[in-house]
């Protein structure tokens, strides 16, 4: 089978890791990375036996597919452009910063029949993978991302840079018509909400209540999902998942109550997640993560926005 040539634009924190997985992937070639910080960049060029380019569009006609790993605003130019080129692309979350730059890399994607998935990474969590086997029509979810401020990520709102994460999932286990969403939110280190509460209704009663924080001094990341005879709850960073299961329809005592432990595949929820995308490239076939679900949770993230303000 031949190499699929990859590249990946943006090499700090995380994008660094994607060059580390990509460069490791079987059928893969890592053809180059791209950042505009030029020692960054050939210091992971260096490592991972691969070309180091300053500029994205070095790249445009050299790959076949492309991973996009800059901060948020850039999202847009970079993807467009290399849609243009005819590459299929991973974009990290979220999509881009505004709905209609979503609308339009859809509609492009679309036209040149390509691959867009969206890295909402929290899917390839193996505790999210074994609770979707558990949850079914969820009442009420409760979900928490709290972390410590970073000024990497001070020029969007916490809305779109954690809570997206959960948004995503709340869409992805109730799949069902939002009617009303009530948000709360205040700036209170950079010059956008820095931390966030939405309570989003659906139309077949689930309500989801979801919080953000990056003024917190230590990492939480859990979601608890309530059904009818049983309470899910599942810890993202650790991961853990523990369900809580009725034994009969009246609950008298504790006795009554069967508590599952879940054992978890062990695997790194990124490198899943870009095995997924190659996978889907090389088989012509749709991502569990398309680019459609992406704008969605955009969507949502920036009503929570405009409700707050």
């Amino acid at each position: 089978m031949a190499l699929l040539k990859m590249g990946v634009v943006g090499i700090g924190r995380l994008g660094a890791h994607h060059a580390r997985i990509v460069s490791s992937l079987p059928d893969v070639e890592l053809v180059g990375i791209c950042d505009i910080n030029e020692p960054q960049v050939r210091k992971f060029a260096r490592l991972y036996k691969t070309t180091a380019y300053p500029d994205y569009h070095q790249l445009l006609n050299k790959v076949d597919a492309i991973s996009i790993a800059v901060p948020t605003p850039l999202h847009y130019q970079i993807a467009k452009d290399f849609i243009k080129a005819q590459v299929h692309c991973l974009i990290e979350k979220p999509i881009t910063p505004a709905l209609a730059e979503a609308e339009e890399l859809l509609s492009m994607v679309k036209q040149n029949n390509l691959i867009l998935q969206v890295g909402h990474i929290e899917r390839f969590n193996p505790a999210v993978l074994e609770a979707q086997k558990y949850i079914h029509e969820p009442k009420f979810i409760e979900a928490n991302r709290l972390g410590p401020y970073d000024p990497r990520v001070a020029q969007i709102s916490v809305i779109l840079d954690l809570m997206i994460h959960d948004i995503d999932i709340v869409l992805y286990l109730v799949q069902d018509r939002i009617v009303s969403i009530d948000a709360v939110g205040a700036k209170v280190l950079s010059q956008f909400e820095d931390i966030a509460n939405a309570r989003i209704c659906f139309a077949h009663g689930c309500v989801a209540n979801i919080s953000a924080s990056r003024v917190s001094l230590k990492k939480f990341r859990k979601i608890r999902i309530f059904q009818k005879d049983s309470y899910i709850s599942l810890d993202y960073a650790k991961p853990g998942l523990k369900i809580y299961q009725k034994k009969k329809d009246e609950v008298t005592s504790l006795k009554d109550i069967k508590v599952i432990y879940p054992k978890l595949v062990k695997l790194e929820p990124l490198a899943e997640e870009l095995k997924h995308f190659v996978s889907c490239v090389k088989e012509g076939r749709n991502s569990q993560v398309t680019g459609e679900q992406g704008r969605d949770a955009l969507e949502i993230a920036l009503e929570i926005m405009r409700k707050i303000k």
